[in-house]
Order: C-alpha cells, then sequence, then structure tokens
C-alpha cells in the first residue's frame, strides 16, 4: 500500500505547461467536495461565471466519495448534514449513512448545474502567485491555468495518514486505509487486525465484527463514546419534512441549538461531568467484564479528543471472538501484528482506522508565493491563517474549511456556509472596486491568532488531558474553533477591507498577463 502524497514526477509537470493546455479562468477552485461544489454555487449566485473547478477524481464527492467503509456515516444528526439552501427532506436515517449522502450532492451538483464547471481527472501539482500579473500560475496533469483568486477546498480530510510501522509493506495480505477500502477483500472467516480507535473505527469495527474468525483492535489511547440515538425516519415524516418545509428548519435549529449547547461545554469544561458521566454509563451498560471496561476507559476529559457516538461499538468489541490490544503497533512481522507490548496476533488482513493528517493540511505543499517558498514552508510546522481563510504572503488566496475553523460538536457545513458568505464578499468588493488583489496584512493575522490561541487554551480541546489530532507534532492547536458558531458568523459577517492590503488593477495588467502566460507556457514551473 503505497502512502498518498503530492509528488509527481518530472514528466508530470512537463505536462502541466503544454501551451495547448493554458487557460485563464477569474476564479479557480480545487475540488468537488461539499466545499468545492458549495463554492461554486455561492459564488455563481454572487454572478461570477467564469470559474472553473478541479477535481482529481472522475466524480464529486471528496471525503463522501473515498470513504466508502463498511458503516461509515455522519457523526453529527442528517438533519445538520445538507446545505441550508438545498435543505434535503429525505435522509431514511437520523445518522444518515455515506451512500445517501454522496448521493445529496451529486444531486446538488446536478440541481444546481455545477457539473458544466467541474474539469475532472484533473490534479493539481503546483500554484505559485506571479506578483508581476497579479495572478495565480496554477500547473496541473490537464496543463496550465491562471487566475485572479484560487480557492482551495481540498479540506483537512483529504490524504490518509499511513503510520510508518517497519514491516507493513511486506505484509502479503491485503492492507487497506478506511479511507481507501478495498471491496474486493473478502474478510468473512479471516483474521483481521485493526490499528486504531478513533472515528472510522468505531464505525467499521461492529459492521465486520460478525463475519470475521478473530478480530484483533490494537488501541493507543481508548476514546470516550456516547450513544447514538440513531433510528429509520419513517416514510411518513418523511413525507411530511417536504410538504412542511418549515417543520424541517424548525428540527434543523433546535438541532443547532442542542450542538450549541455542547459546544459551550467544551469550551468551559468544568460543564463537562454530565456528558463524561453519561459516557462511563454508556459503557458500564455495554461491557460487563470489568478488565475491559477498565481498558476501554480514557484517563482524559470527554471532548479532549474527537466526541465519538456510536450504539454498537462496546457490544462488538466485547464478543468472544474480538481481542483488544491495549497498545500501539510496534512492527509487522510476516503475517504478525507485534503490538508495543511484545503480544504477537497471527492476521490475514491489516486495517488502518488512522485517520488523516487534519493538523498539517497537506494542501500547503502544494501553494507557494511568489518567491517560490510553499505555504508549508511558511508555517514551519504550525498552520496558521486569518479567519481560517486567508494567509498573509499570499494575495487572493482562500483555504476553505482551513486551519481553526472546525469543532469538536458541529458540523462542517455549518461552518463551510458562513465562510462561502465571507469569500463571496471578498470576491464582490474586489470586483466592484477594481482590485487586482488583497492581502491580509500580517498585524492583522497574528493578533487574530494570538486571540485565538489564547481562548483556545482553556478549553478542553487544549486542557483536557490528551494528545489528539487536533494538535501538530509541536503541539500547536490548527484545528479547533473556541468560540460559538454565533461569534463565527459575526466574524464573517462582511470582509473587512481595512484587514487587507488592497492592490488596484493596472490599466495593462491584461496585456502583461498574456505574455507572462505565454512566456510559462513553454518553461518548467521549478525553473
Amino acid at each position: 500500500m503505497q502512502h498518498p502524497g503530492n509528488e509527481y514526477s518530472s514528466n508530470q509537470l512537463d505536462a502541466a505547461v503544454a501551451p495547448a493546455a493554458a487557460r485563464d479562468v477569474e476564479v479557480l477552485v480545487v475540488g468537488a467536495g461539499f466545499s468545492g461544489v458549495g463554492a461554486a454555487i455561492r459564488l455563481r449566485q454572487a454572478g461570477f461565471e467564469n470559474l472553473l473547478v478541479l477535481e482529481k477524481e472522475a466524480s464529486p464527492g471528496g471525503t463522501w466519495r473515498d470513504n466508502t467503509y463498511p458503516g461509515c456515516a455522519v457523526d453529527v444528526p442528517s438533519a445538520l448534514y445538507s446545505f441550508s439552501f438545498a435543505p434535503n427532506p429525505g435522509w431514511t436515517r437520523v445518522f444518515v449513512r455515506q451512500p445517501e449522502i454522496h448521493d445529496y450532492l451529486r444531486a446538488t451538483v446536478d440541481r444546481y448545474e455545477v457539473a458544466e464547471k467541474i474539469r475532472y481527472n484533473t490534479t493539481v501539482l503546483r500554484a505559485q502567485w506571479d506578483e508581476d500579473v497579479q495572478r495565480w500560475m496554477v500547473h496541473t496533469t490537464q496543463g496550465l491555468f491562471t487566475t485572479s483568486f484560487l480557492v482551495m477546498s481540498c479540506g483537512p480530510w483529504h490524504q490518509p495518514f499511513i503510520p510508518e510501522l517497519p514491516g507493513l509493506a511486506d505484509f502479503s495480505g491485503p492492507v487497506m486505509h478506511t479511507a481507501r477500502w478495498d471491496h474486493d477483500v473478502e474478510l468473512s472467516g479471516k483474521r483481521v487486525a485493526v490499528v486504531g480507535t478513533g472515528a472510522s473505527a468505531v464505525q467499521v469495527i461492529p459492521e465486520i465484527q460478525p463475519r470475521v474468525a478473530e478480530l484483533h483492535i490494537f488501541q493507543r489511547t481508548p476514546s470516550w463514546v456516547l450513544p447514538r440515538p440513531d433510528a429509520s425516519v419513517p416514510v411518513a415524516v418523511r413525507h411530511l419534512m417536504k410538504r412542511v418545509p418549515a417543520l424541517q428548519r424548525a428540527a434543523r435549529f433546535s438541532q443547532e441549538w442542542v450542538q450549541e449547547g455542547l459546544g459551550y461545554a467544551l469550551t468551559h469544561p468544568s460543564l463537562l461531568g454530565p456528558v463524561q458521566a453519561m459516557a462511563r454509563m454508556h459503557l458500564r451498560m455495554s461491557v460487563r467484564d470489568a478488565g475491559l471496561r477498565a481498558a476501554l476507559t480514557p484517563s482524559f476529559t470527554i471532548g479532549c479528543k474527537r466526541l465519538l457516538t456510536s450504539g454498537t461499538y462496546f457490544k462488538a468489541v466485547a464478543q468472544p471472538n474480538a481481542r483488544m490490544h491495549t497498545c500501539a503497533v510496534r512492527e509487522v512481522n510476516g503475517q504478525q501484528v507485534i503490538g508495543a507490548d511484545g503480544v504477537a496476533a497471527d492476521v490475514d488482513v491489516i486495517i488502518l482506522a488512522t485517520g488523516f493528517h487534519q493538523a498539517s493540511f497537506p494542501v500547503g505543499a502544494l501553494v507557494h508565493d511568489a518567491e517560490g517558498r510553499s505555504l508549508e514552508a511558511l508555517w514551519e510546522g504550525t498552520p496558521r491563517a486569518y479567519l481560517g481563510s486567508t494567509v498573509n504572503g499570499l494575495p487572493n488566496l482562500f483555504l476553505l474549511l482551513g486551519p481553526n475553523l472546525l469543532t469538536g460538536h458541529s458540523s462542517s457545513l455549518a461552518v463551510l456556509e458562513r465562510q462561502l458568505g465571507y469569500l463571496a464578499d471578498a470576491l464582490v468588493k474586489a470586483r466592484d472596486n477594481g482590485w487586482s488583489s488583497f492581502e491580509v496584512r500580517r498585524a492583522v493575522q497574528e493578533n487574530y491568532n494570538r486571540r485565538l490561541q489564547a481562548a483556545l487554551a482553556t478549553t478542553v480541546y487544549n486542557a483536557g488531558g490528551c494528545a489528539s489530532t487536533y494538535l501538530t507534532e509541536r503541539g500547536h492547536n490548527s484545528f479547533c474553533w473556541p468560540w460559538s458558531t454565533a461569534r463565527l458568523t459575526q466574524e464573517m459577517s462582511r470582509f473587512n477591507a481595512d484587514d487587507y492590503t488592497v492592490t488596484a488593477s493596472r490599466p495593462n495588467r491584461s496585456r502583461t498577463a498574456s505574455r507572462k502566460r505565454a512566456s510559462l507556457s513553454s518553461t518548467d514551473p521549478h525553473s
């Protein structure tokens, strides 16, 4: 199994600058998941028709296309998991599963005629700002694109994290990450190792446990798991939601307030006692064996790691064919997975439920400033932005669901829609005022991040006593938003030009840009 990355051959880079493939657009969006599709819809509503979405795969969907493992589902109520401008009254479950979500997104693409704006099978290799022509030069597997505004909508759940386990590459059986599930692998009657006990593991383990002969679960750190009130939504209720849209809006509104109440507790950890007591009771009622219960009980405050919900996980790991290894994997030796405690498990299949590079934002390796420095290099291991959207040194660049925008309780779509409003307001102001570029001021970005990190220090995300995927290797929280959704709404209610350095359009810019693109079409992007 190869580790997915952003490295490409020199032949691909050469192909990226083929003159015949060069194309200029006003707005270029990278990625056709929820973020990219939402951006295309919102920007077209704001009057931007000279827009293109680049998607590396052959269909839209993003993480909901790529994650097809058994049991894959939302971890917030379905009522919150649709665009507010395109609500879905037809969800069949309280916590809807992946196929329905993917179908919803594809239907939204069709409904809003976004497909005509998407260029599929097009992977971005490198994007660099050109100060002379005030444009982004974007090299792809389908040629060169130039654009005034670059919107990176790759998201934090884009690149699977593959642990560097000695011997893993030599394992003779199937190895798959939950985000790259191989449906041709037969698990029935097999000895299976699952590495990790986070969000995807909690969903996949109950689905495969009844089928496998042996299930070896390698748990480095236990997670708090709340009961999941999942159930089928009766057909009559779905019909009623469709006929009475106000009822669906009310359901969404009430669920948002429930989630906000939980979010308030996460930012004020002293209030989390009742929530943690509920999780502890759920564990006690699901697992009778005291030893296993102890192994499944975390030592940190609930919410420090991502909140998990399941009504079946604890029951699955308590079954006779399941064994919980309370340690990380040390190595793979032949057909054996060996834990840090030295105990070996003979297995036929290895499943990596190890999550994503969500705190490091792999997109940072693709984007470069005018001097050729990557966003990754500018961050120096600490991703940061202004309002999770713009970065000093990189004009006209937007990161959707960027650093410090998401929470441990709410739907990412709620955050995304507020950010899309901010993006649209910025581009409309640039268009109406004749700006060729805008760049967040360094002082504004630094002051914002100082306030944000100070607020995070007292939240459960930072002070809950765990090492989570919210944190970078340096212990910096680059993932979480420390305040309420109401404050996010207020902060992103309008694009404030005073926060930015603005460059007015030059009369001869179009002619200069055309000459620049012609020159770039015959040169290597790294020269």
